[in-house]
């Protein structure tokens, strides 16, 4: 049984073997020990004063053998130190004392940590965060969006080494406040991960606590903060801690905007058009994702006289042509009202078997964003040398001055919402049913009015 040394050397340490002490040498002196590990024994009685004694030679036997003339240095046979050993011949040194390793970069760090991290996560999560929102920023990427082209700095946080000027590249980074946050927590848990492999001689976490300069004060949630331009901004007009821009992009259609654009699909002399018609009023009526609705099959839908609700408990990613869990990770039940329901019974098949999807396209395949978003954004075709453009509804309509200006699909859920909100509709059942908070939605749906007050009562 070895007990612990006190302060000694990194890489000597004084351990007591049978009541007696001896010197064991770090791994990395192996080469010059003939590729064993060394152990050398003192001859001292493990007392408190030969601990002493103990201590003060490993220094000395460490302060030789860390020298640049180590070789000239070290006695091998540990006459120097004052040590009366069997070994009185010289020993030879075996091999030089090996150089650390290079510390790794944080690019290989990073795709390391990817590795482990993929199966953990839905698919498109990784792809959409992982791999692109949080990897760009490391490798110095900057989106153009007047050239849709990404642009690299010169000095890139990804070929960095652990040990060099991590601080400087992080400055550098341009995205958002959420996400630089959300980068720096994945960094850290990378570099942890990389400890308890032992693969990094440092030990303290370089990305550690940069998380938290990018964390707004809880404490403080509720003070105005003044913005670079000077103004005030108050809590409720605050953003949210969410990277999906659709989710933070809260504008809605009014009432008769929503109806103006479901009559426009209904009535469109596309045939293709027609028939995403009842998808359209669905993402309407629910306010779901659009994913969701793609997902959505008959058996997730329950009409009777005790069940009038739908669950959603999937979505559909046409990017990656995979059906997984809805964004928050749980099933959501939405309970049906009159006008849903009524959608419901009129498109529902009399041979309807319980597996087949709700929505799909006029050829029966699933429905995907890209191909929907033809229907409802203008869509260009190159052919040779030239571009046809097809305007969508919306995009029609706004041209045509029916409606007030064009807002993407995802703003279907954010008009539900938006709406029903204001239609008195109690704020837990259409958080609940939405998968929002009821913090949102009084935040960001209903907004704070300044100027209520008590009644006299």
């Amino acid at each position: 049984m070895y007990a612990k040394s006190q302060a000694t050397p990194e890489t000597i340490k004084v351990q007591s073997d049978n009541c007696s002490l001896r010197l064991q040498f770090s791994t990395k002196y192996n080469p010059i020990f003939g590729g064993k590990r060394k152990h050398q024994g003192l001859g001292m009685k493990d007392t408190p004063e030969n601990w002493q004694k103990a201590i003060a030679i490993a220094y000395r036997i460490e302060g030789d053998l860390q020298h640049p003339d180590w070789q000239q240095l070290f006695d091998p046979t540990f006459a120097k130190y004052g040590l009366k050993t069997k070994y009185a011949a010289e020993l030879k040194l075996a091999a030089p004392i090996p150089e650390p390793e290079p510390e790794m970069t944080v690019g290989a760090m990073w795709e390391d940590y990817l590795d482990w991290k993929q199966p953990q996560l839905q698919p498109t999560t990784f792809e959409l965060l992982y791999r692109i929102s949080y990897t760009n920023p490391i490798k110095g990427k900057v989106y153009d969006k007047k050239n849709h082209v990404y642009l690299t700095s010169d000095n890139p946080l990804w070929n960095e080494r652990l040990d060099g000027q991590i601080n400087d590249c992080l400055s550098r980074f341009t995205c958002c406040t959420t996400t630089k946050r959300s980068i720096m927590s994945a960094l850290s848990e990378a570099f942890t991960r990389l400890q308890s492999q032992g693969k990094t001689r440092l030990t303290v976490n370089p990305f550690a606590g940069f998380d938290s300069v990018f964390t707004p004060n809880k404490t403080d949630k509720y003070k105005p903060v003044v913005t670079s331009d000077g103004s005030l901004l108050r809590w409720w007009d605050s953003e949210d801690d969410e990277v999906n821009q659709n989710e933070r992009d809260r504008r809605a259609f009014t009432k008769e905007e929503r109806d103006i654009i479901i009559k426009a699909f209904y009535e469109s002399d596309k045939p293709a058009t027609r028939h995403a018609a009842p998808l359209v009023e669905f993402l309407f009526l629910t306010g779901c994702r659009s994913g969701e609705a793609f997902a959505l099959e008959w058996k997730d839908v329950f009409l009777g006289r005790d069940k009038d609700y739908i669950r959603f408990s999937k979505s559909y990613n046409g990017r990656l042509k995979n059906t997984q869990v809805p964004k928050t990770g749980e099933t959501r039940i939405f309970k049906m009202y009159p006008k849903l329901q009524d959608l419901l019974l009129k498109i529902k098949p009399v041979d309807v078997q319980s597996r087949n999807l709700i929505f799909k396209q006029q050829n029966g395949k699933a429905w995907y964003i890209g191909q929907f978003a033809k229907l409802w954004n203008t869509y260009e075709l190159k052919c040779s040398q030239k571009t046809y453009t097809y305007p969508g509804v919306v995009t029609q309509l706004v041209e045509e001055g029916k409606i007030s200006g064009y807002l993407s699909p995802y703003h279907t859920r954010h008009t539900f919402i938006t709406l029903m909100a204001h239609a008195g509709t109690d704020l837990l059942l259409l958080a609940t049913a939405c998968g929002n908070s009821v913090d949102t939605i009084q935040r960001h749906y209903l907004g704070i009015n300044t100027e209520a007050s008590f009644p006299d009562i």
